[in-house]
């Protein structure tokens, strides 16, 4: 059997390696995943944010696709999904858990505390991605093929990297994640920001990402959705099963959850002769 990377070509399927990555038709697939970090780049990220990041903080995390004839790339981490949480303060949810949590973190950060201020403490990102070089994406009306996605074909390369989690003042979650998959002929890439507030709401963002790699089509397709905890849970009572449970799965609740933001756009990267 051939191999990619080191590893059968039909089952990569990397745990904790420094960084792991397959190429295929000029589109290179890179994720790294390492520990939370420590006091010191804490620390750092907190200044150069100006807000206090979440409480399992993967710094180092990255998940990235390249396409190594253009150089063009999208890439996804904490910081700069962090950087996209409102830092004024006019988003934070208002409940009695805001308060709470705004002084605990105000003692964890005590020597720094000139730089947390209040911001939206659920975390709540609109992050679609880092793409620092032309050619941009534009808007289309083209989906993603689902049907294409559907067919069994094998697949390559797997990776789920988790950027960011907090538990919000142990009311709920919030968890910012990247799951990538590479197939012969194509790739898709979901990064999703998930959030519970217990007895309040839930938010899921989810960042679409799919590569056709023989025509250099990449479509990046986001949806936000926003539902309220007991309209949700009401819900799924009618679903049958373990509702709390459901509940803490994004994948069983996000159906049932209304879109409130939706965009699609689309580049095409020049392929190779």
């Amino acid at each position: 059997m051939s191999s990619l990377n080191g590893a059968p070509a039909d089952s990569h399927a990397p745990g904790h390696d420094v960084d792991t990555s397959i190429t295929r038709n000029g589109f290179k697939v890179s994720t790294q995943k390492l520990p939370i970090l420590k006091a010191g780049p804490i620390e750092e990220m907190t200044k150069k944010l100006g807000i206090a990041p979440p409480e399992m903080i993967f710094g180092d995390n990255f998940a990235r696709i390249e396409h190594l004839p253009t150089g063009w790339k999208i890439d996804f981490n904490a910081f700069d999904a962090l950087d996209r949480v409102d830092k004024t303060g006019d988003s934070m949810l208002k409940v009695s858990y805001s308060k709470e949590w705004q002084q605990n973190r105000q003692k964890q950060f005590e020597d720094i505390k000139e730089v947390v201020k209040p911001f939206d403490w659920s975390y709540s990102t609109d992050y679609k991605g880092t793409v620092p070089q032309e050619p941009s994406f534009e808007p289309t009306e083209t989906p993603i093929p689902l049907t294409l996605l559907r067919r069994p074909d094998p697949i390559l390369f797997f990776d789920d990297v988790v950027l960011y989690e907090d538990e919000l003042a142990d009311n709920g979650i919030a968890m910012l994640s990247c799951k990538i998959r590479v197939m012969p002929a194509r790739l898709l890439m979901l990064t999703r920001f998930f959030m519970r507030l217990d007895d309040v709401m839930f938010r899921i963002r989810d960042t679409r990402v799919f590569v056709e790699f023989e025509t250099g089509e990449v479509i990046r397709e986001y949806t936000a959705r926003e539902e309220k905890y007991e309209d949700l849970r009401k819900k799924l009572r009618g679903t049958g099963g373990d509702v709390l449970a459901k509940m803490r799965d994004p994948n069983q609740i996000a159906e049932h959850i209304p879109i409130v933001d939706h965009t699609l756009e689309k580049v095409v990267l020049k392929q190779t002769s």
